[in-house]
């Protein structure tokens, strides 16, 4: 007969008995874990569970221009919900219809049958109503209509910097621009509404009831002067339909500190349009920042402030013009074919001839030609601030592909890319005694916990200031020593220059379309700004940076300095 004492018990008999204890000891664990490791983590969600919270969005910051006009401001509005659940009373439910039609407008039966179509939940009946609308509302006490607290994006001036103020989504999140890229400092923290509720999540009158007040978003004040902006969109929309272009970019910086001033791109997009339109992304891109292209003739200032820094010419040394150079086995010519003889530095600029910017690249050379041409900005983003901003497309003699002749075409602003801020930014150096400036956009940013100003911000010293001087004064060149000049405005000395480039596509050039430019700021003796022109694409005959970019420059800078001075500065300046 088998022993039956525990010491002899089989050892399944001993396994069941391990897992008991051990399911014990972690039950007890559990408990230590809860009562007392956890405790206030449970008593607040217990509480959570008798007291309902409800967000309440925060005023988005205001965006304001340089004069401190609002370009886009949050108000006050609700949001009216229905109760679907305390709709099941159709008694009470058909009152607060009846009430609450009127208030908006609507059918009572139609109200109705909205708030009583589903069993739980709530319905959204009204968002973004006005605030003393919303408010009338909220005091009537309708039965199983809740009124939120909540706001409304507005832009004061309609589509005026449509693609670079950006806009909000239903989320209050910003979409594009301005908005999307500064967030962070525009979403100011969310309030809270907490109220006691029964068992099933309705609210019980009298109880308790807390609210934490929704803190807004920083105000934001812009360099972009909305003047200036409004100018430069009527001028440039004006100029596409002139050229019978598809697209164009103006830009206007303050060359002494880098401060955007105004910027826009066509086609553009309304800040009310469609969110599902699927040509958003296309007209909402800021192309300024975004889009790259081959500057052509502009960047001829740039290798011919290169060369004048190495000591390599004066603006008086000469080269002899035979109308093309060969450069191994391809030949470039001058855009308009013909030869020249002994022509200046000056007066290369003024023709500007693309066998003057290839005679200056041999006397530079590759290793210095490329250092200092990147010392400019291009081939690198200007940082400044802006989502998609394109780095630039420069080929250097390391990289595979490089050719001996890209450094002659790149001398004349082809075989590279660049954006128009890159340009207009590199351009603004002659403008400011040598001196790179990081172009910027935000002026201040204000919250309730600090202040924040931005500063310009020298980059780098690129030309000493006497190369600067000469650069200056050789566009000031270019612009007023040649007779009947486009880009002359009246009573201000401009310095610029043109530009006119092929088209690239991915297989080449597309031969039959350019890109007309101009670049300059004025005036030459005290530059108070600096405008970037970009066409693309003129058809009717007149192509050229001469013939489209440079008259839009002039039409711009006259209304710019005219808004800046006033016609009587205009006038006693021609008088000088």
């Amino acid at each position: 007969m088998p022993d039956s004492r525990p010491d002899h018990l089989t050892w399944r008999h001993r396994a069941l008995i391990v897992a008991v204890a051990l399911l014990f000891a972690a039950l007890a664990a559990r408990l230590v874990q809860i009562q007392i490791v956890d405790h206030d983590r449970y008593v607040e969600e217990a509480a959570l569970t008798r007291f309902g919270v409800v967000a309440v969005a925060a005023p988005r910051g205001t965006i304001i221009d340089a004069t401190g006009y609002p370009l886009a401001i949050s108000i006050d509005t609700w949001d009216i919900y229905l109760d679907s659940f305390l709709w099941r009373d159709r008694e009470r439910a058909r009152a607060a219809a009846e009430r609450l039609a009127p208030e908006l407008a609507l059918d009572a039966g139609q109200l109705f049958a909205a708030g009583t179509a589903q069993r739980q939940g709530d319905v959204l009946l009204r968002r973004g109503l006005p605030y003393g609308q919303g408010l009338a509302i909220q005091r009537l006490g309708l039965w199983g209509v809740r009124t939120l607290p909540a706001s409304q994006r507005v832009y004061p001036d309609g589509e005026l910097g449509a693609q670079l103020i950006g806009y909000v989504g239903l989320d209050g999140r910003g979409l594009w621009g301005i908005e999307a890229d500064y967030d962070a400092a525009l979403l100011g923290r969310p309030g809270r509404i907490s109220s006691e509720r029964d068992p099933l999540g309705r609210p019980i009158a009298f109880a308790d009831r807390t609210e934490r007040a929704a803190a807004p978003g920083g105000e934001m004040r812009l360099t972009v002067d909305r003047f200036m902006q409004a100018i430069i969109e009527r001028r440039l929309a004006e100029a596409l339909k002139e050229y019978r272009a598809p697209s164009g970019s103006i830009l206007v910086m303050e060359p002494r500190t880098g401060a955007v001033l105004a910027m826009a791109s066509l086609p553009t997009i309304s800040p009310t349009g469609h969110l599902d339109d699927p040509d958003l992304p296309a007209l909402a891109r800021n192309r300024v920042v975004t889009d790259l292209y081959e500057p052509g003739s502009v960047l001829k200032t740039l290798t011919t402030a290169i060369a004048l820094e190495l000591g390599k010419v004066t603006p008086t040394s000469t080269y002899v013009d035979k109308g093309y150079v060969d450069v191994g086995p391809s030949r470039i010519r001058n855009w308009d074919f013909q030869a020249y003889g002994q022509v200046t530095v000056t007066e290369f600029l003024q023709r500007s001839l693309n066998t003057g910017a290839v005679w200056l690249s041999g006397l530079i050379g590759a290793d210095d030609f490329y250092p200092r041409l990147r010392a400019f900005g291009i081939g690198e983003p200007t940082h400044i601030g802006l989502s998609g901003e394109a780095e630039g497309m420069l080929r250097l003699p390391r990289d595979a592909g490089w050719y001996p002749v890209d450094l002659a075409t790149n001398a004349y602003g082809q075989g590279l890319a660049a954006t128009p801020l890159q340009v207009l930014t590199a351009v603004n150096v002659f403008a400011n005694g040598g001196k790179l400036m990081r172009p910027y956009l935000v002026g201040e940013i204000v919250t309730p916990q600090e202040r924040r100003v931005f500063s310009p911000v020298e980059v780098r010293q690129v030309v000493s200031p006497a190369t600067a001087a000469t650069m200056a004064k050789l566009m000031e060149q270019v612009v007023e020593g040649v007779e009947y000049h486009g880009a002359r405005v009246p009573g201000y000395h401009v310095a610029g220059k043109t530009g006119t480039t092929i088209v690239s596509i991915s297989t080449g050039y597309q031969f039959d379309t350019t890109i007309a430019s101009f670049a300059g700021f004025l005036p030459y003796e005290h530059p108070r700004v600096s405008i970037l022109v970009k066409i693309d694409q003129p058809d009717g005959g007149l192509r050229l940076g001469g013939q489209v970019a440079a008259p839009v420059f002039a039409r711009v800078a006259a209304d710019i300095m005219e808004y800046l001075d006033g016609p009587a500065a205009g006038r006693t300046a021609a008088a000088r």
